[in-house]
């Protein structure tokens, strides 16, 4: 018997991890004033780009002493930058507990060859943060995308630590509280929390990290477009919005739209409330159903922005299958687009709970993810 499907739709069945929905207010129009066909070093456009870095340090209040720079290659880029400029100085600890830190691992040991210490977790744990050398540099994400993992403070870090922190933030900046003064270094992307467009890095640097750059120089060389310093000296031009390549003009417009809409729900506190009000609508839905969970362990780690869910039912006989018929039914009937968990990931779904993202939707989406799982088990059982 077929079962029946619920009334009420999402307005907007974006719940993709990355690239993530557009803010609610978006419009394609509203891009007009974009400088296209002009140079990004012409005065409107480092206008615009220094207009981006000092949107970026108001709304995630980052203390006007530290550096702020957009750089190419979204995330992935920023993180590469800092460790290929900065690490090799003194010993190197790696955390990782989900695909992106288990990235960083692989650069530092395969690339740079570094004899780092590595403290991985599984899928749904940290690692032991006590245990952590912070007479090393320490390299980790703050909010793991694939795993729905975040560590859950800075408490964790010293403050008068001899190492520096690189910390990956992707998916937890203007989402989650991140303490300035327990990071040297912290890199985002565009194209999350915010819903920006992709390719677009950010790299925040403490005095500490600007201290390293200029004092230090890695045994290994330095491809242009990794180049942070020029003669022993910070390029300060990077800071200013004066970008190593050329970036796109119609990206940057659609940030700063980004960062006008985030002022307008209140700016990081909004931000926050948002995103936690979408998660707090899922780990609800699961409280009272035995056959969901979270695939964080430990409530106080739970992610809400990569909401990272596994099936729990005994009757499931293929768990990647099974998640797989889930995302795809889900998708058919256009419900929730782009949640399957990641390739490297536990079987399960990934649902992205950043501001973006509205709580109505998320609502509206849920009973349709109960008529999935309760189709697809009587289709189970059907075929058995």
């Amino acid at each position: 018997m077929a079962i029946e499907q619920p009334a009420t739709r999402p307005g907007n069945p974006r719940f993709s991890s990355g690239p993530c929905a557009k803010p609610p207010a978006f419009d394609v129009t509203k891009l007009a004033g974009a400088p296209l066909g002009r140079s990004h070093r012409a005065a409107i456009g480092k206008d615009k780009l220094l207009a981006a870095i000092e949107g970026t340090r108001e709304i995630l209040g980052v203390p006007a002493n530290y550096k702020i720079g957009i750089v190419p290659a979204s995330d992935t880029g920023a993180v590469e930058m800092a460790m290929w400029n900065l690490l090799g100085a003194r010993g190197a600890e790696m955390l990782a507990w989900e695909s992106f830190g288990a990235g960083w691992v692989t650069d530092v040991v395969k690339q740079l060859k570094l004899d780092a210490a590595v403290k991985t977790a599984d899928y749904g744990e940290l690692v032991d943060l006590a245990s952590v050398d912070f007479n090393n540099d320490v390299v980790f994400t703050w909010n793991g995308t694939t795993s729905g993992v975040r560590v859950p403070n800075g408490d964790w870090i010293p403050s008068d630590r001899d190492g520096l922190t690189i910390c990956d933030a992707t998916s937890a900046a203007f989402a989650q509280d991140l303490p300035w003064d327990k990071l040297d270094v912290t890199t985002f992307s565009w194209q999350k929390v915010l819903g920006g467009e992709a390719a677009h890095g950010m790299i925040i640097l403490s005095p500490r990290a600007v201290e390293r750059l200029e004092s230090y120089t890695p045994t290994w060389p330095l491809p242009k477009i990794f180049r942070l310093t020029k003669g022993g000296k910070l390029i300060d031009g990077i800071f200013k919005g004066e970008t190593i390549n050329t970036p796109s003009m119609l990206a940057v417009e659609d940030y700063l739209l980004a960062l006008d809409w985030a002022r307008s729900v209140g700016g990081l506190d909004g931000l926050k409330a948002r995103a936690d009000a979408n998660a707090q609508a899922i780990f609800n839905f699961c409280a009272n159903r035995h056959w969901i969970a979270n695939l964080a362990t430990d409530p106080a780690t739970r992610s809400n922005t990569s909401v990272c869910l596994k099936f729990t039912d005994h009757r499931i006989q293929d768990g990647a299958g099974f998640a797989k018929a889930i995302a795809k039914r889900l998708e058919a009937e256009n419900i929730a687009l782009d949640i399957g968990a990641y390739r490297d990931a536990p079987a399960g779904l990934r649902v992205w709970c950043g501001g973006t993202v509205e709580t109505s939707d998320i609502e509206a989406m849920l009973p349709w993810l109960e008529w999935a799982f309760e189709t697809e088990i009587a289709a189970q059982s059907a075929a058995a």
